[in-house]
């Protein structure tokens, strides 16, 4: 056998067992993520706090999954056990669907004359446990209502995004937030509190409802969120680059809906790219961020569907609620409003939240130095501490016992 020959297929073995290894150690790299991940899943408690669950229905026929804590319910921190399992996933969307009704309302009388019930409203991609810190620090203390956003956590899709007909609009959330709001809190004053498309929800219901606005709302937070041209964003890339994109995303979300499972196998293989990525547009800081906290985050993204996010995606270039500020500007002199934003947020930049405080000159501005996009989890104390001054604004003024 030549020199040649024999060189030949030591390279091919050599070869073979450079890729048995690389694979093995790939897979080994995967095995120690995943037990990894799981860990943190586990140690932390982040997503476990429960209220009294509720359903709206919608005018296409979706049930909207909600949860009210009242004043005085169980405050007990909530420790994780040692060993204890990671919460279990959630249902798909829409399935199952929460039966109708829900815990009793509020009592009669006008605003003013009871404490405010304090309704959370999340963004994209998310669900209400998102809101795992406030709702830690404010459990017993309020009256509040966490829900979750069509086709998010567990809420339905409704009728027309099941049946593959027009995507959703954030006029639609808007009236979304107003069925919850009919069955959780049908009497007695509100205070809205949107993160990102929460926030935009809000504004949607304010320019579709200015009457129940002025005559229910008693205090709104809108928190890194934006009254529209999001299609400006670049998420800090080349504004060219990111149109180009842009006119492809739709067409591939809508292919990518019906290959989930594709989807999450791509999730587990990118592993700690996926990851990073996560961290890259949540947080502002995410060397900083605790690892349970940031790995929390990863698991809220991951449990909305693709198809979802397909559904969902093409409201954004359309929203533009300067109208909705113009309703809530009109009730600056009796309505205490924040607008907190987030330094590094590259998803909704600081530069949305100072156009919406232009437009409302009587509301309180907030920018958190250093933060992102999810300054719920990043900076958890400044932002709840926000929130109380807001609540104690609103009561005051309002007149409203404590």
């Amino acid at each position: 056998m030549s020199w040649a020959r024999r060189a030949g297929i030591a390279g091919v073995a050599l070869g073979a067992v450079a890729t048995t290894v690389a694979l093995e150690r790939m897979s080994v790299g995967r095995s120690v993520r995943r037990e990894a991940r799981l860990a943190l899943d586990a140690a932390g408690p982040y997503g476990t706090l429960r209220g009294t669950p509720g359903s709206a229905a919608t005018e296409d026929g979706a049930a909207l999954y909600y949860e009210v804590e009242e004043v005085g319910a169980d405050t007990r921190p909530v420790a994780p056990r040692p060993g204890a399992p990671a919460p279990g996933p959630l249902p798909a969307a829409g399935e199952p669907e929460p039966a109708a009704g829900g815990p009793e309302p509020a009592g009669e009388g006008p605003r003013g004359a009871e404490e405010p019930t304090v309704v959370f409203c999340h963004g994209y991609c998310l669900h209400q446990d998102v809101w795992h810190f406030q709702r830690a620090a404010l459990r017993g203390r309020v009256r509040a209502v966490y829900w979750d956003q069509r086709g998010h956590g567990r809420s339905g899709r409704g009728r027309r995004l099941r049946d593959g007909g027009e995507p959703v609009s954030i006029d639609q959330l808007g009236r979304d937030l107003k069925a919850v709001l009919d069955a959780a809190a049908p009497r007695g004053p509100l205070v809205l509190v949107g993160h990102s498309m929460g926030g935009m929800t809000i504004m949607a219901l304010a320019e579709q409802y200015p009457d129940f606005v002025a005559r229910r709302v008693a205090g709104v937070a809108l928190v890194a969120t934006s009254a529209g041209d999001l299609a400006d964003v670049t998420y800090g890339f080349p504004a060219a680059a990111v149109r180009a994109v842009r006119r492809v995303v739709p067409g591939v979300l809508r292919a990518l809906g019906s290959q989930q499972d594709l989807v999450d196998r791509a999730r587990r293989v990118a592993g700690d790219v996926y990851a990073g990525l996560v961290r890259r547009y949540s947080f502002g800081e995410p060397d900083a961020v605790d690892a349970g906290v940031a790995r929390f985050a990863e698991r809220l993204i991951d449990s909305v569907p693709v198809e979802v996010v397909a559904d969902f995606y093409p409201a954004f270039a359309e929203h533009d609620k300067e109208r909705a500020l113009a309703v809530l500007n009109g009730l600056a002199g009796a309505l205490p409003v924040l607008v907190l934003a987030a330094e590094r947020d590259e998803v909704t930049p600081a530069a949305h939240s100072d156009r919406i405080a232009a437009a409302l000159p009587g509301a309180r501005r907030v920018v958190l130095p250093g933060a992102g996009h999810l300054l719920l989890l990043e900076r958890p104390e400044e932002v709840t501490k926000e929130l109380v001054r807001l609540l104690a604004r609103s009561i005051a003024f309002h007149g409203s016992a404590v």
